[in-house]
């Protein structure tokens, strides 16, 4: 009888394991290289899957969304379509989803109603974003969710200060979207409803090249102020 119930037992958990194991499933993302791959990006692909990749795979919920950084790879010459053998550029993956299940599409996402942008601490979000940084952004529609493969100019430079990855509803980056604190450090103004997401990278402040960065912020020198013009 004992042999029984314990059978019982051991099916039951393989049942919620099961089960477990189907839930997990309806969110399996694409990984970046996969994403890269869609692309027709083969070298990028090899890049992610490479020891120089940086995998994030955080998640924030805000308004309908689900937003995740998958991860980020930074190189030189690893786009075949738009090579650039001058600079090192970062390439970075984020995933969309909708919290109430909808599948998201190509047809029917906005993708320019939206901005996936680097910042950096100590530096103006008017100074250091997509537009300065020269970036490209492309979107990708697979099984439900919405895909972002952005690439900019190499933010490895900053890599000695916090560097950021924000997605939001809205264009480039302006005081009525972020907030600049005291000790440069930036946020979302309280006051922003948009959707928004806002990921701390965990860049190597080794790869940092100051020199570059200085000189960037001088070609680039937009100041900033929190208020705003009434």
């Amino acid at each position: 009888h004992l042999n029984k119930t314990k059978k019982l037992a051991v099916l039951t958990a393989a049942a919620a394991a099961l089960l477990a194991v189907s839930v997990s499933a309806a969110v399996l993302w694409l990984t970046p290289a996969q994403v890269a791959d869609h692309h027709n990006q083969p070298l990028l692909a090899e890049a992610f899957d490479g020891p120089d990749a940086i995998e994030v795979n955080e998640t924030v919920e805000s308004g309908d969304f689900a937003v995740t950084l998958l991860g980020l790879v930074s190189g030189r010459n690893l786009d075949v379509l738009n090579p650039d053998l001058e600079k090192d550029h970062t390439y970075s993956v984020l995933a969309l989803r909708r919290l109430d299940g909808t599948a998201l599409t190509n047809q029917d996402f906005d993708f320019i109603s939206y901005t996936m942008t680097p910042l950096a601490a100590g530096c103006s979000p008017t100074a250091v974003n997509n537009w300065t940084l020269g970036a490209g952004a492309s979107g990708l529609a697979k099984d439900g969710v919405y895909y972002y493969l952005l690439d900019t100019q190499s933010i490895e430079m900053f890599a000695d200060r916090t560097v950021y990855m924000a997605f939001y509803e809205g264009s480039a980056p302006n005081n009525s979207i972020f907030y600049v604190n005291d000790d440069g450090t930036i946020r979302f103004c309280d006051d922003f409803t948009g959707v928004q997401a806002l990921f701390t990278l965990p860049l190597d402040p080794a790869k940092a090249d100051p020199a570059a960065a200085e000189a960037f912020l001088a070609e680039n020198p937009m100041g900033w102020t929190n208020e705003r013009s009434t």
